[in-house]
């Protein structure tokens, strides 16, 4: 894969621009950038297998040990925007090298950590690196990259994120075998400490700010905003799918929250995210569809396994197989796709992988359970390679219309649009299939009974993708020209 170094980074006056010399290594900057990435998509995937062991260890209920994935889940989700607004602001690079830093110390104090309490507080610290590290890297690849070979940058970095969350239970699963709980989190420090020498040796410098940068960070506008993600993200995971006042309350004050936010943003004088960037139909659309097709893509995550044990009758070991299949695509297409990105262009492969992704859930909401083990995964590797192709695209076309100095803040905002795609997704689809299902118990429910729920969940996601496509389209339906808004970056 060829790389050609950008040398004209784009700057506005408000903006913490950067250098790029031409003795720049852009391969060793992106290996940088891909290893914050697979940290940060490791830390997600990797804890969920050794609950079991941590509620021994501690003694605690599985309710309890569960917080050990929620308080990353909450980090990420609520602080990402934030610190991509920030390293907007005091400078990138300085930003994602103290976020390296963050989850590499926190991956050590998760591993040292006496007591379940400071294990969860710990797993929180390492989320807020994880989000720097999110927001970040997407945001650099502006900056190190030429325009004409962003989709395959991009098209990288969802490989490799791909790739750690598929190969977080496999890994998990030995270590803990091997070497015990405490190394689920010490195998990032030595990969953390080699992300945060490549990154401080290989990205492009921070140039001086304006004496103010910092004092515009909206704080009011920040505190708003993780409290109503925070109270979103509580709403859809717990009870575990089962909502009750509690989640009705939190839901509340979700909407209450999003109300204020709104109001506290056209009142700021520097407002953490710009309201008026949402006209720009590249970037609205583009957040949109990708919150519906994450949605989708956790509906495979969380019906896949009840589907091909309760209606296929695979054991553990086979349902763990056929599972790691679609991450597995995910990560072989990544790179690929990125390229056919730069080739066809953003709005061509955009609109090719949400048609390849419908193709896949409309085929899994028809095609029988005698179909077999062959039935399912060849529909799965559809979706999943469609959906490659779509986050490349729908990456590249929002990263692409954004000025240099909204480019953390716009990444923040991407990446909160999956994660809140992959918490709804979790919930309402776990819903839609128990509903499908009939049954009050999914594990003692009979073939015929998951098959049916398999079939509603995937009806709604392809109900789902169509709306994305629709959104897709629209976005790219004013007359191809040069003053075209489509084609201007947003940058107020």
């Amino acid at each position: 894969m060829e790389f050609n170094l950008k040398t004209d980074i784009e700057t506005s006056p408000h903006a913490p621009a950067v250098s790029a010399p031409a003795t720049t290594p852009v391969r060793a900057a992106l290996a940088s950038l891909s290893l914050a990435m697979l940290l940060s998509s490791l830390g997600t995937s990797i804890a969920n297998v050794g609950l079991p062991t941590l509620a021994h260890a501690f003694s605690a209920t599985f309710p309890q040990v569960q917080w050990v994935v929620l308080a990353y889940l909450l980090a990420v989700t609520t602080l990402v925007v934030s610190v991509g607004r920030l390293g907007d602001l005091v400078g990138r690079r300085r930003l994602l090298l103290g976020g390296i830093f963050l989850f590499t110390v926190a991956s050590a104090l998760c591993g040292l950590a006496p007591t379940l309490g400071l294990l969860i507080a710990a797993r929180a610290a390492q989320g807020l690196g994880a989000a720097i590290m999110l927001a970040l890297s997407m945001a650099f690849v502006g900056d190190t990259v030429a325009k004409e070979k962003t989709g395959s940058a991009m098209g990288l970095l969802g490989t490799v994120s791909a790739i750690g969350t598929a190969l977080g239970p496999s890994l998990g699963g030995v270590l803990i075998a091997g070497f015990g709980w405490p190394a689920l989190f010490f195998i990032n420090v030595p990969l953390g400490i080699l992300a945060w020498v490549l990154a401080s040796r290989t990205l492009p410098v921070d140039r001086a700010r304006s004496a103010n940068g910092r004092a515009g960070f909206d704080h009011p506008g920040t505190l708003l905003l993780a409290l109503t993600l925070a109270a979103y993200a509580l709403a859809m995971t717990q009870g575990r799918g089962s909502f009750g006042a509690i989640n009705l309350a939190l839901l509340l004050a979700t909407a209450i929250g999003a109300a204020l936010f709104v109001y506290a943003e056209t009142t700021a004088a520097s407002p953490l995210i710009k309201l008026n960037m949402f006209r720009n139909p590249v970037l609205s659309a583009g957040f949109a569809s990708s919150a519906l097709v994450t949605t989708v893509v956790m509906a495979t995550l969380v019906v896949g396994p009840f589907h091909l044990s309760g209606a296929l009758g695979l054991d553990a070991a086979g349902v763990g197989l056929v599972m790691s299949v679609g991450p597995a695509i995910a990560a072989l297409a990544g790179v690929p796709a990125g390229r056919l990105v730069d080739r066809l262009g953003a709005q061509r492969m955009s609109v090719v992988g949400l048609t390849v992704m419908a193709t896949g859930a409309v085929t899994l909401a028809t095609l029988p359970a005698s179909f077999g083990v062959p039935g399912y995964v060849i529909p799965l590797a559809f979706v999943t390679a469609g959906y490659a192709l779509f986050q490349a695209a729908n990456n590249t076309a929002i990263m692409t219309n954004v000025g240099a100095d909204q480019r953390g803040v716009t990444s923040g905002l991407l990446t909160l649009s999956r994660n809140l795609g992959l918490i709804t997704g979790a919930s309402v689809m776990g819903t839609v299939f128990a509903i499908g299902s009939a049954t009050d118990d999914v594990l003692t429910a009979s073939p015929a009974s998951v098959a049916a729920g398999t079939r509603l969940t995937f009806v709604v996601a392809a109900m789902l993708i169509l709306i994305a496509l629709a959104i897709t389209a629209r976005r790219y339906s004013c007359p191809d020209h040069p003053t075209c808004r489509h084609e201007r970056p947003y940058n107020p």
